[in-house]
């Protein structure tokens, strides 16, 4: 978690990962989108791929990177601790508790008078 913490804490990394959501892209393509050297952007994506955020493949004479999403799975639960619940959140479990008891109750009421259905 830790070292997936440390690669997403620079703002040119996240940038590149929000870039490899839509797709593969080689280096070039997303060196491009940045006013630093493409040397710079080999060091991100090198950071990146050995926190296991992406990985990278070697398609002819070009290296694809793509996004490894699984890899944020611990991070996401550690963070989650920390989110509160939204008013939505909170109105929609009041909505199905409502919607189990109501159901619990119809089905108590309910039992005895389809016991008389079945002998009439």
């Amino acid at each position: 978690m830790d070292e997936v913490a440390g690669a997403i804490a620079d703002p040119v990394r996240r940038q590149i990962l929000v870039m490899l959501r839509g797709g593969r892209l080689s280096a070039g393509q997303i060196a491009e989108h940045f006013q630093i050297s493409r040397p710079a952007v080999s060091r991100h994506l090198r950071v990146l791929r050995q926190s296991g955020l992406v990985r990278d493949e070697l398609v002819g004479r070009r290296r694809l990177y793509e996004l490894d999403a699984g890899r944020f799975t611990e991070l996401t639960t550690w963070l989650a601790q920390f989110v509160q619940p939204s008013s939505w959140e909170h109105r929609l479990d009041a909505l199905e508790t409502e919607v189990y008891r109501t159901r619990r109750e119809g089905r108590s009421r309910g039992a005895p008078d389809q016991a008389k259905e079945n002998t009439a």
